[in-house]
């Protein structure tokens, strides 16, 4: 018997098959809106036959959000970029889109709305990315009291852009430039996606959680803990800032930026929970598992034989 029925928006995201694997378990019923849908197929694999949809939509036509909303007792918005590109500015995305959908989700009256912003960016004061995420939180919570929001430190997993484009690049360059080194709590993409399914089964509303992992561990200690995963050495050298930045703006210009000057802004400042909100430990959800540990699960890839080193 289904449970209640699930709208999510970014469900093709390492947070989003998680969650859909794990709710539709629970007997909830998924619709997966996505931008693309013939590249999303695989999602279909994520959940048991009748409890997922995939709607490919423009997540801008409030007609279409009005009627999918109406429909659905459940939202989570899981859309996030990392860096600007054409339409899709950190305005658009960490703003306006939030905005439109919190002020549906208040008019159809839904039962719950879970938004996903970031750990610590009301304290960021210049950068782009942190000031657009921080408006989101206020806007989504001016239209929609009843809003939920999750903060979480780095998210990783296997299907991440953190831990495996670092594997990638200390696998092949044997000096590495050290920009910042803030400190982080990095949370498994398994346990955040546990502890929103959590908040839905408590039927939680109206909070700002922070969402950290069991560790407090220096950017350089998770570049160290990456490169011995692969048996690699590095040397890690600290870059003089006005060099870092030429390094940044170079990097933008890429399809998939390695830094940019928006991100360098960001490593000035440690991704930790800052004491001001509520945890996930306040609502009796855990968030366990350990980097070191985590990432020699998958890490083992980026090894120099590959998957055939993995029983080594």
């Amino acid at each position: 018997m289904i449970k209640k029925k699930v709208l999510i928006f970014g469900a093709s995201g390492q947070i989003g098959r998680n969650i859909i694997r794990k709710i539709t378990l629970q007997n909830y019923k998924v619709t997966a809106v996505t931008r693309n849908a013939h590249k999303s197929i695989f999602l279909k694999t994520q959940a048991p036959l009748g409890y997922l949809d995939i709607v490919e939509e423009n997540i801008f036509n409030e007609k279409v959000l009005e009627e999918l909303i109406g429909n659905h007792d459940i939202c989570i918005n899981l859309i996030g970029i990392l860096f600007e590109k054409k339409i899709n500015t950190f305005q658009n995305i960490h703003v306006n889109f939030p905005s439109l959908l919190s002020k549906i989700c208040k008019k159809k009256n839904i039962d719950q709305f879970l938004h996903i912003s970031a750990l610590g960016v009301e304290n960021i004061k210049d950068s782009k990315y942190a000031k657009s995420k921080y408006d989101g939180e206020k806007i989504v919570k001016e239209n929609f009291e009843e809003t939920t929001i999750l903060k979480p430190s780095i998210v990783y997993s296997q299907d991440d852009n953190f831990s495996t484009r670092f594997l990638s690049l200390l696998s092949l360059f044997p000096i590495f430039p050290l920009f910042e080194n803030p400190k982080f709590s990095p949370i498994h993409c398994k346990d955040l996606s546990e502890i929103i399914v959590g908040l839905i089964e408590k039927k939680i509303c109206s909070e700002t959680i922070e969402c950290a992992g069991p560790q407090i561990l220096y950017f350089k200690e998770i570049l160290q803990i990456l490169s011995k995963s692969i048996n690699k050495k590095r040397l890690f050298i600290s870059v003089p800032n006005q060099l870092a930045k030429i390094i940044a703006k170079s990097s933008e210009i890429l399809p998939s930026p390695l830094i940019t000057l928006d991100q360098l802004k960001l490593l000035k400042y440690d991704n930790v929970t800052t004491g001001k909100y509520k945890t996930q430990n306040d609502f009796g959800l855990n968030a366990d598992l350990k980097f070191e540990k985590e990432i020699k699960k998958y890490s083992y890839m980026w090894t120099e034989r590959g998957e055939y080193s993995k029983n080594k």
